[in-house]
């Protein structure tokens, strides 16, 4: 899979069917259309090819800050790929993008990407006060001798629901990991080196990984979870702590994994914690040795809730 950063430094090797949009996530809904246009690019000897953004339209138009990504750009990629798309362009996305007329954008696309199908949800629009409709897409197709593919939404088992990265930083923020795994078709993951934190972990005998996360990428709601922790091609289970600490001295929201049945100095490494299921609310404690006791049941629960599930591959644990 190739990434490049730019339109203008993308080589297919030959004409590509292209889906745009941000991706982020790249849940279920995506995986839909995604599946569909590598499948359809295959059988007719054509570049699976997507044109993303960074940073999100969102961000750029002001209505959004904060923690506010599903995914940074190279995990959206590597996703994507795993997907079996060939070429991923992750475009900069700012003020004068978006003021690009959708016919100028469509005449880039033909030169850059030797576009020969485009595809796109029956709400995307594309262009300068987004006059890139479906419709005029389909006109523009017809002119300029591209095809179009538009791709019905996925909704959500049983609930009629549309499956949306809106959707999943809700239940992220709700603490509800389950109903984001669901959407995602994956637990959600957050990866990022380990740092060295204030020890507190390893003085109270439950040595955490501090991670170093993107302050742009959301988090679940505080509280204390388990899932997978992956880190060199090892699995472990593992307990996670997000929150300000408010049994010691607070502070910004932190990121800290607990790797059970594992003691390594594994400072410097890249960890990935799928986060699985929500234990507990956030908590102050009276004392160091209820909060002991707390985690203690905490790890107990944690290891019993996970044990009922498929160990990933790689797994390491008892």
């Amino acid at each position: 899979m190739q990434h490049v950063y730019r339109l203008e430094d993308a080589q297919p090797p030959g004409p590509a069917i292209v889906a745009i949009g941000v991706f982020d996530g790249v849940h279920r809904g995506h995986q839909h259309l995604l599946k569909r246009l590598v499948q359809t690019a295959q059988q007719r000897g054509c570049v699976p090819t997507v044109l993303t953004f960074f940073p999100h339209p969102d961000v750029v138009l002001g209505r959004a800050s904060g923690r506010y990504y599903l995914v940074t750009t190279e995990q959206r990629a590597r996703l994507l790929g795993d997907l079996g798309v060939e070429l991923v362009v992750t475009h900069p996305f700012d003020i004068t993008v978006r003021r690009i007329r959708a016919a100028d954008f469509v005449d880039q696309l033909l030169t850059r990407l030797n576009l020969c199908e485009l595809w796109v949800g029956p709400d995307f629009a594309l262009g300068y006060k987004r006059e890139g409709t479906v419709d005029f897409l389909r006109e523009q197709g017809e002119q300029k001798d591209f095809g179009l593919e538009v791709i019905g939404l996925v909704t959500n088992d049983g609930t009629g629901k549309t499956v949306s990265s809106r959707g999943i930083r809700d239940a992220l923020a709700g603490g509800d990991v389950e109903q984001a795994a669901q959407w995602l078709g994956r637990p959600y993951r957050v990866e990022a080196e380990v740092v060295p934190g204030d020890g507190r972990g390893r003085q109270l005998g439950f040595p955490t990984a501090n991670m170093d996360m993107w302050e742009e990428q959301v988090l679940p709601m505080n509280g204390v979870y388990a899932g997978w922790a992956h880190l060199n091609g090892e699995s472990y289970m593992a307990v996670a702590n997000v929150g300000r600490r408010p049994t010691f001295d607070g502070g910004i929201v932190r990121l800290e994994v607990h790797l059970l049945d594992f003691d390594r100095d594994i400072y410097g490494w890249t960890l990935a914690f799928d986060v699985v299921t929500r234990l507990r609310a956030e908590q102050r404690f009276a004392s160091v040795d209820a909060l002991v006791a707390q985690v203690n049941r905490d790890i107990v629960e944690g290891r019993k809730r996970l044990s009922r599930l498929t160990k990933p591959p790689g797994y390491r644990g008892k």
